[in-house]
């Protein structure tokens, strides 16, 4: 059996935590900042962890992660 293919771009955007949640970066810091609260931009820098439904999907595309 071939070896499996890690998807790099989803390599990039996702961590795996020690306790084994995936981590990742929360969208919305990229443009049109002005209309947005110092708090709302404050919280959208840190990471997020993605939902348990979407961790069987993830851990696909990131098999050695």
């Amino acid at each position: 059996m071939p070896k499996m293919k890690t998807n790099r771009g989803a390599a990039k955007r996702f961590k795996l935590t020690a306790s084994g949640k995936i981590k990742r970066k929360k969208a919305g810091l990229n443009h049109i900042l002005t209309k947005k609260s110092k708090t709302l931009k404050r919280n959208m820098r840190q990471d997020g962890v993605i939902n348990a439904s979407d961790k069987k999907a993830i851990k696909r595309l990131i098999p050695y992660a």
